[in-house]
């Protein structure tokens, strides 16, 4: 285990990011992909903070094939997971460009995207599931190499 943390951990998501940041590093991971999974897994770590029980750990589980992070938090809920688009995360629609400061600001929303910014950094390597027991999720990602 990496780090573990509630909801009344001070600097929370900092925590998270330098201890995955840490871990990565002395894996010799290359720079572009720890900064890649530290910011996808910020954002898992960040939805478990706002939306499942905790307390929460963040683990780092290597296998023969790669390394998989995990957070794990103890609500045994699944999220509903959208459909994601092709495209990447920001890329402006053309049917509402030029839509004034309205449509800019529903561009730029940060609710709702961050699942579909997860998926866009790890290549659709991510996901959840339960423990045996049934009574933690675990939301993961998949480390690049």
């Amino acid at each position: 285990m990496l780090c573990t943390w509630t909801s009344c951990t001070p600097g929370a998501a900092a925590r998270v990011r330098t201890a995955l940041r840490h871990a990565l590093d002395r894996r010799r991971i290359p720079g572009e992909v720890i900064s890649d999974t530290v910011l996808a897994v910020s954002e898992l770590a960040a939805n478990a903070s706002e939306h499942a029980e905790g307390p929460y750990e963040l683990w780092l589980r290597p296998t023969a094939a790669e390394l998989i992070c995990e957070v794990h938090d103890r609500d045994p809920r699944m999220p509903d997971l959208p459909d994601f688009p092709a495209v990447t995360p920001f890329v402006p629609d053309p049917e509402h460009c030029g839509g004034g400061l309205e449509a800019l600001c529903a561009l730029m929303s940060e609710r709702g995207r961050g699942l579909q910014i997860v998926d866009h950094l790890t290549g659709g390597h991510w996901g959840y599931r339960l423990t045996r027991n049934g009574k933690k999720k675990i939301a993961w990602v998949t480390v690049g190499m």
